[in-house]
């Protein structure tokens, strides 16, 4: 279904000011583009997963409608807060899954999880990249969540600023430091 993209945020606005009815309206305008990034993140999980794309999404959507005090602005802030909300329950997941088996990792941070040609989207890798993460939002949250918006979310620099609220070329600086200093804390260096 296509829709205009102020058609989100009026509905967004409407959550907001307490309508129930929204969240039933906004739900068909953007469960196809929250179905693209849960399969993104699902794409290069092993076959018989016993987390799928649908429930991936229907598990954040609960989530997000439990957002009742949530200052919702636009679309793209919207579907940051979903690949948000899909990196914790993926994370989740894979902890439970392989909490015992870490190491030996190879974390390029060049193509995201939620980056339709990614190919590095193992449990390990996710579970690496999110404990760094954790401690890299301790020094510079901003950073933290360009990543988060990046790699997990799969948003582009320009989708990341508008979430964001920043420039474009803001964006792009902190992507390119934040990968810099992660690349480092996974090799198990110390970052300059």
């Amino acid at each position: 279904m296509a829709d205009a993209p102020g058609e989100v945020t009026l509905l967004l606005a409407e959550m907001r000011s307490g309508r129930k009815d929204a969240l039933t309206r906004l739900v068909p305008l953007v469960y196809n583009e929250l179905r693209r990034l849960a399969g993104r993140y699902m794409q290069d999980e092993r076959t018989g997963h016993t987390l799928q794309p649908t429930a991936l999404v229907h598990e954040a959507f609960l989530r997000l409608a439990g957002q009742d005090r949530a200052n919702w602005r636009n679309r793209a802030q919207f579907m940051g807060i979903a690949g948000q909300l899909m990196r914790r329950i993926l994370v989740d997941h894979a902890r439970k899954r392989h909490a015992a088996k870490r190491g030996g990792t190879l974390v390029t941070l060049d193509e995201g999880v939620g980056n339709p040609h990614s190919t590095a989207a193992q449990p390990e890798e996710i579970l690496a990249v999110d404990e760094a993460l954790a401690r890299l939002d301790r020094l510079d949250p901003q950073q933290a969540r360009v990543v988060e918006l990046r790699y997990f979310g799969g948003l582009s620099a320009e989708e990341t600023a508008e979430a964001m609220g920043m420039s474009q070329r803001t964006v792009e600086r902190e992507w390119a430091t934040a990968k810099a200093w992660l690349r480092a804390q996974l090799a198990g260096e110390e970052p300059t």
